[in-house]
């Protein structure tokens, strides 16, 4: 809401309309217990959303094309089945008309995480911070502009751990891990220059076809060493 009295002297006419602002920044918990790493921490970096819009239709309409995103973060890029849903009335936000979410199932918890949230919250904070604009058809009225919010936090790396990840240790979907492929020599050290070459001719041709590979041919360690620090 820090930014709603902003609103109130950008919007003036329908043609300032509609408003699309996201931000970063850091959040910071007052209240605080019960601490999971990544999933509820004391302070944690997120995305948020403020839109403004003339009618109800087009805030509405807004509200399930991020929804729609925010699965999309999910499934294609983390690699993690989610389920679009409505919040009920007691867990809806505080001030909106109501939200949106996607949740995700935790199998080693067997417990439900959400993951993000899009909120339509009507004209209930327009009205609180006179967020207003002209009627085009009906001129010298005023209208409430109808308002969205929405975000996704440091949460999504939380959950694609505890999704992905095994008593190994961490695993990362393909489409957001650094390193595909990691090409590592195996044999007696006497070998090397005869094994590296034909590494990093793989190397090449992974690296050509598309494919994001690393090369470890560091002489100083092992390959186990390699295999247990790549892993």
């Amino acid at each position: 809401t820090v930014m709603y009295p902003a609103y109130a002297k950008w919007v003036q006419s329908h043609r300032d309309l509609p408003i699309k602002l996201n931000q970063w920044n850091n959040v910071v918990r007052w209240e605080f217990k019960n601490p999971t790493p990544f999933l509820r921490t004391r302070e944690f970096l997120w995305q948020e959303g403020h839109t403004a819009f003339a009618t109800r239709e087009e805030a509405c309409e807004e509200v399930y094309q991020i929804l729609d995103l925010y699965a999309g973060v999910y499934k294609e890029l983390l690699a993690i089945p989610v389920i679009k849903g409505k919040k009920t009335e007691k867990e809806k936000f505080p001030g909106g008309d109501f939200t949106t979410t996607v949740e995700a199932f935790i199998e080693q918890s067997g417990r439900g995480i959400q993951g993000a949230t899009s909120h339509h919250l009507g004209q209930n904070f327009s009205k609180m911070f006179q967020i207003t604009f002209e009627n085009p058809d009906k001129p010298g009225e005023h209208e409430y502009a109808h308002q969205n919010s929405w975000g996704l936090s440091t949460r999504t790396i939380g959950a694609m751990i505890m999704a992905h990840g095994d008593n190994k240790g961490l695993v990362l979907p393909p489409r957001v891990a650094q390193f595909k492929v990691v090409v590592v020599p195996c044999g007696v050290s006497e070998n090397n220059q005869e094994l590296d070459p034909q590494c990093q001719l793989i190397h090449k041709e992974l690296t050509s076809n598309g494919v994001a590979s690393k090369l470890d041919i560091r002489a100083n360690y092992s390959p186990g060493w390699k295999f247990n620090h790549w892993e």
